[in-house]
């Protein structure tokens, strides 16, 4: 993963390490569509996410919404994640 994190951080220069944001990641950093995809596939685009810091609280309760979605379930099956503004 880390090849992922520091090409997602990147996209959020100059924000990255400013108190009370975290980056948010889209696709999801723990998904294979994530910005690590290029490492574990070489044919896979190395741009193929969106990276954006947002409020800390928010991301952090975001990721752990999603933590309780993986233990629920709890395999690789495919899922499909609609973006609603």
């Amino acid at each position: 993963m880390q090849d992922g994190t520091i090409k997602s951080t990147g996209g959020c220069i100059p924000n990255y390490g400013t108190a009370g944001l975290d980056r948010n990641e889209f696709p999801f950093a723990t998904t294979y569509e994530g910005a690590a995809q290029h490492a574990y596939d070489a044919t896979a685009p190395t741009d193929n996410f969106s990276a954006k810091m947002i409020d800390s609280a928010e991301n952090q309760a975001g990721g752990s919404q999603l933590g309780v979605y993986y233990g629920y379930d709890g395999s690789d099956d495919a899922f499909y994640v609609e973006i609603t503004p």
